[in-house]
């Protein structure tokens, strides 16, 4: 759990201390630095800042979970679970700054990912018939309102779908 530069830090590290016991003539020692050597960068591109950007997602420091994100070289070299969580995140994000094209767009990816259990995926479809009835788009509401149902445990997400209904019985 480092950001990028904390990461370059352990590479660099790790580089050195490969080198100093081939100098030595210590080779097992440079092989087992060099293969973490080898596990930071595999890391740095699968893993990346997304569990420390998801720590301050949930404290609600949404500066830094925005800084951590940005530290990002690549979302598609993600793992499909990080991949879940960095579109989710991304999705809030762009709801709390009112871009709404924008939290559609990773929200809609986000629902592709395993994102946590059942009633996590059920947030981001809620999300997403909630993006449904800005637009007054009646379809896609209900739709998303359907799988979200059927993935809804919490009484939260109940509740909250129980007033979309509502809401698309208005349109």
């Amino acid at each position: 759990m480092y950001n990028s530069l904390g990461r370059y830090a352990l590479m660099a590290i790790f580089l050195m201390a490969a080198l100093v016991c081939v100098f030595f003539t210590q080779y097992e020692l440079a092989a087992v630095a060099g293969f973490l050597f080898l596990f930071v960068i595999w890391s740095h591109f699968r893993h990346s800042s997304v569990l420390m950007a998801s720590k301050y997602f949930k404290n609600n420091e949404f500066e830094k979970a925005k800084l951590m994100l940005a530290e990002v070289p690549n979302p598609e070299r993600l793992s499909k679970n990080r991949r879940g969580y960095y579109e989710f995140m991304q999705g809030n994000m762009a709801l709390k700054e009112e871009l709404w094209d924008k939290a559609e767009y990773h929200f809609q990816l986000a629902s592709r990912f395993p994102v946590g259990g059942k009633t996590q995926k059920s947030f981001v479809l809620i999300h997403l018939a909630n993006l449904a009835l800005r637009k007054k788009d009646k379809e896609k509401a209900e739709a998303y309102v359907k799988v979200a149902k059927e993935l809804a445990e919490s009484t939260r997400s109940k509740d909250i779908i129980v007033k979309i209904e509502k809401e698309i019985g208005k349109l």
